[in-house]
Protein backbone atom coordinates (compact mmCIF):
# COMPACT_ATOMS: atom_id res chain seq x y z
CA UNK A 1 0.00 0.00 0.00
CA UNK A 2 2.08 2.59 -1.39
CA UNK A 3 -0.32 5.65 -1.37
CA UNK A 4 -0.86 5.58 2.62
CA UNK A 5 -1.61 9.66 2.81
CA UNK A 6 0.67 9.96 6.17
CA UNK A 7 3.60 12.25 7.05
CA UNK A 8 7.18 11.02 4.79
CA UNK A 9 8.77 10.25 7.71
CA UNK A 10 5.96 7.70 9.22
CA UNK A 11 5.99 6.26 5.74
CA UNK A 12 9.76 5.35 5.56
CA UNK A 13 9.86 3.79 8.96
CA UNK A 14 6.66 2.18 9.01
CA UNK A 15 6.83 0.70 4.98
CA UNK A 16 6.65 -2.96 6.37
CA UNK A 17 3.49 -2.16 7.97
CA UNK A 18 1.73 -1.44 4.99
CA UNK A 19 2.78 -4.64 3.38
CA UNK A 20 1.45 -6.75 6.04
CA UNK A 21 -1.69 -8.71 5.15
CA UNK A 22 -3.61 -6.72 7.93
CA UNK A 23 -3.14 -3.76 6.51
CA UNK A 24 -4.73 -4.53 3.59
CA UNK A 25 -7.76 -6.08 5.16
CA UNK A 26 -7.85 -2.68 7.57
CA UNK A 27 -7.59 -0.31 4.36
CA UNK A 28 -10.54 -2.20 2.66
CA UNK A 29 -12.35 -2.14 5.64
CA UNK A 30 -12.13 1.04 6.29
CA UNK A 31 -12.74 2.44 2.85
CA UNK A 32 -15.81 0.15 2.49
CA UNK A 33 -16.94 2.03 5.75
CA UNK A 34 -16.53 5.46 4.52
CA UNK A 35 -18.12 4.92 1.20
CA UNK A 36 -21.44 3.31 2.86
CA UNK A 37 -21.46 4.91 6.36
CA UNK A 38 -20.51 8.34 8.41
CA UNK A 39 -17.22 7.57 10.01
CA UNK A 40 -15.21 9.83 12.01
CA UNK A 41 -13.12 11.85 11.46
CA UNK A 42 -12.83 13.07 7.81
CA UNK A 43 -10.91 10.66 5.98
CA UNK A 44 -8.30 13.39 5.44
CA UNK A 45 -7.62 13.83 9.36
CA UNK A 46 -7.22 9.96 9.59
CA UNK A 47 -3.20 10.67 10.28
CA UNK A 48 -3.63 13.78 10.88
CA UNK A 49 -1.66 13.67 14.43
CA UNK A 50 1.31 12.16 12.18
CA UNK A 51 0.94 15.12 9.77
CA UNK A 52 1.28 17.56 12.77
CA UNK A 53 4.40 16.04 14.39
CA UNK A 54 7.08 14.15 12.41
CA UNK A 55 9.12 11.29 14.10
CA UNK A 56 11.69 13.29 14.49
CA UNK A 57 10.09 16.09 16.56
CA UNK A 58 8.08 13.52 18.80
CA UNK A 59 8.99 14.41 22.40
CA UNK A 60 5.76 13.58 24.29
CA UNK A 61 3.03 10.96 23.09
CA UNK A 62 -0.60 10.61 24.45
CA UNK A 63 -2.17 7.64 23.70
CA UNK A 64 -6.01 7.41 23.61
CA UNK A 65 -8.46 4.70 22.95
CA UNK A 66 -10.66 5.77 19.40
CA UNK A 67 -12.04 9.19 17.77
CA UNK A 68 -15.28 10.98 19.55
CA UNK A 69 -18.11 9.11 17.62
CA UNK A 70 -20.13 12.61 18.44
CA UNK A 71 -21.10 15.07 15.11
CA UNK A 72 -17.84 17.24 14.30
CA UNK A 73 -16.05 16.72 17.25
CA UNK A 74 -13.18 14.24 16.25
CA UNK A 75 -10.63 15.97 14.30
CA UNK A 76 -7.37 13.16 14.30
CA UNK A 77 -5.84 13.92 17.67
CA UNK A 78 -6.47 11.59 20.88
CA UNK A 79 -8.57 13.98 23.33
CA UNK A 80 -8.88 16.59 21.02
CA UNK A 81 -12.34 17.76 19.13
CA UNK A 82 -12.73 20.61 16.45
CA UNK A 83 -12.65 24.30 17.13
CA UNK A 84 -15.79 25.33 18.53
CA UNK A 85 -17.43 21.93 19.57
CA UNK A 86 -18.53 21.95 23.23
CA UNK A 87 -15.16 20.70 25.28
CA UNK A 88 -16.00 16.61 26.24
CA UNK A 89 -15.64 15.79 29.72
CA UNK A 90 -12.20 14.10 29.63
CA UNK A 91 -10.59 17.04 28.03
CA UNK A 92 -12.17 19.22 30.74
CA UNK A 93 -10.77 17.27 32.83
CA UNK A 94 -7.29 17.43 31.45
CA UNK A 95 -7.20 21.27 31.43
CA UNK A 96 -8.61 21.29 35.17
CA UNK A 97 -5.41 19.02 35.82
CA UNK A 98 -2.74 21.58 33.99
CA UNK A 99 -4.45 24.67 36.09
CA UNK A 100 -3.72 22.94 39.07
CA UNK A 101 -0.69 21.48 37.89
CA UNK A 102 1.32 24.28 36.49
CA UNK A 103 -1.24 27.30 37.19
CA UNK A 104 -2.07 28.24 33.83
CA UNK A 105 -5.25 28.47 32.09
CA UNK A 106 -5.62 26.24 29.31
CA UNK A 107 -7.30 28.10 25.85
CA UNK A 108 -10.91 26.93 25.56
CA UNK A 109 -10.81 25.53 21.90
CA UNK A 110 -10.45 21.97 22.28
CA UNK A 111 -8.52 21.33 19.05
CA UNK A 112 -4.93 20.63 20.37
CA UNK A 113 -2.96 20.72 17.31
CA UNK A 114 -1.28 23.40 19.16
CA UNK A 115 0.26 20.86 20.91
CA UNK A 116 0.93 18.58 17.97
CA UNK A 117 3.02 20.99 16.19
CA UNK A 118 5.21 21.55 19.63
CA UNK A 119 6.20 17.81 19.59
CA UNK A 120 3.15 15.97 21.30
CA UNK A 121 1.99 12.92 19.25
CA UNK A 122 -1.87 12.49 20.05
CA UNK A 123 -2.27 9.09 19.93
CA UNK A 124 -5.69 7.30 19.49
CA UNK A 125 -4.60 3.20 19.09
CA UNK A 126 -7.90 3.20 16.73
CA UNK A 127 -8.09 5.86 14.51
CA UNK A 128 -11.61 5.74 12.65
CA UNK A 129 -14.84 4.92 14.50
CA UNK A 130 -18.71 4.77 12.91
CA UNK A 131 -20.61 7.98 13.95
CA UNK A 132 -22.57 7.09 17.72
CA UNK A 133 -21.27 4.04 17.59
CA UNK A 134 -17.93 3.59 20.19
CA UNK A 135 -15.35 1.18 19.75
CA UNK A 136 -17.32 0.45 16.01
CA UNK A 137 -14.03 -0.48 14.55
CA UNK A 138 -11.80 -2.18 17.53
CA UNK A 139 -9.85 -5.17 16.61
CA UNK A 140 -9.48 -4.66 12.85
CA UNK A 141 -6.35 -4.06 12.66
CA UNK A 142 -5.83 -0.02 13.87
CA UNK A 143 -4.65 -1.71 17.09
CA UNK A 144 -1.44 -3.57 15.60
CA UNK A 145 -0.75 -0.40 13.68
CA UNK A 146 -0.65 1.77 16.58
CA UNK A 147 1.32 -1.25 18.30
CA UNK A 148 3.62 -0.93 15.91
CA UNK A 149 4.15 3.00 15.58
CA UNK A 150 4.79 2.63 19.90
CA UNK A 151 7.52 0.31 18.77
CA UNK A 152 8.94 1.99 15.95
CA UNK A 153 8.98 5.18 18.37
CA UNK A 154 10.97 3.07 21.12
CA UNK A 155 13.09 2.19 18.52
CA UNK A 156 14.48 4.99 16.85
CA UNK A 157 13.84 7.76 19.70
CA UNK A 158 14.77 8.21 23.18
CA UNK A 159 13.84 10.72 25.93
CA UNK A 160 9.90 10.99 25.11
CA UNK A 161 7.86 11.30 27.86
CA UNK A 162 4.95 9.09 27.39
CA UNK A 163 1.68 9.85 28.98
CA UNK A 164 -0.43 6.53 29.75
CA UNK A 165 -3.94 7.51 31.18
CA UNK A 166 -5.95 4.48 32.20
CA UNK A 167 -5.37 0.42 31.79
CA UNK A 168 -5.93 0.46 28.29
CA UNK A 169 -2.93 3.09 27.48
CA UNK A 170 -0.67 1.56 30.42
CA UNK A 171 -0.73 -2.20 28.52
CA UNK A 172 -0.09 -0.56 25.28
CA UNK A 173 2.63 0.96 26.23
CA UNK A 174 4.00 -2.06 28.36
CA UNK A 175 6.99 -2.15 25.14
CA UNK A 176 8.20 1.37 25.82
CA UNK A 177 11.97 1.34 27.31
CA UNK A 178 11.52 3.15 31.17
CA UNK A 179 15.46 3.68 31.10
CA UNK A 180 15.84 5.67 27.90
CA UNK A 181 12.15 7.25 28.49
CA UNK A 182 10.18 8.97 30.48
CA UNK A 183 6.77 6.71 31.26
CA UNK A 184 3.85 8.05 33.20
CA UNK A 185 0.58 6.79 33.89
CA UNK A 186 -2.22 7.20 36.13
CA UNK A 187 -6.00 6.93 36.16
CA UNK A 188 -8.33 7.74 32.87
CA UNK A 189 -9.33 11.91 32.85
CA UNK A 190 -13.31 10.60 32.03
CA UNK A 191 -15.64 11.36 34.63
CA UNK A 192 -15.75 7.37 35.73
CA UNK A 193 -11.94 7.42 37.16
CA UNK A 194 -10.78 11.15 37.33
CA UNK A 195 -10.34 10.64 40.77
CA UNK A 196 -7.35 8.40 39.62
CA UNK A 197 -6.17 11.22 37.42
CA UNK A 198 -6.21 14.15 39.12
CA UNK A 199 -3.31 15.15 41.07
CA UNK A 200 -1.11 13.24 38.60
CA UNK A 201 1.22 16.62 38.07
CA UNK A 202 1.99 14.47 34.85
CA UNK A 203 2.47 18.18 32.92
CA UNK A 204 4.81 19.55 35.59
CA UNK A 205 6.85 16.31 35.41
CA UNK A 206 6.54 16.15 31.31
CA UNK A 207 8.31 19.70 31.28
CA UNK A 208 11.01 19.12 33.62
CA UNK A 209 12.11 15.30 32.06
CA UNK A 210 12.43 17.47 28.94
CA UNK A 211 14.53 20.61 30.22
CA UNK A 212 16.52 18.23 32.19
CA UNK A 213 17.20 16.37 28.74
CA UNK A 214 18.21 19.54 26.99
CA UNK A 215 14.78 19.70 25.33
CA UNK A 216 11.85 22.72 24.91
CA UNK A 217 9.66 22.15 27.25
CA UNK A 218 5.70 22.11 26.17
CA UNK A 219 3.41 25.11 26.67
CA UNK A 220 0.45 23.57 27.55
CA UNK A 221 -2.10 26.10 27.18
Amino acid sequence: MKDVKIGESWKKVLKTEFEKAYWEELTDFVRSQYLTDRVFPPAKNIFRAFDLCPLDKVKVVIVGQDPYHGEKQANGLSFAVNDGITLPPSLKNIYKEIHDDLGIVSLQSGDLSRWASQGVLMLNSVLTVLANKPASHKDKGWELFTDAVIKTLNENRQNIVYLLWGKYAQVKGEVINREKNLVLTSGHPSPYSVHLFYGNHHFSQCNNYLVKNGIKPIDWK
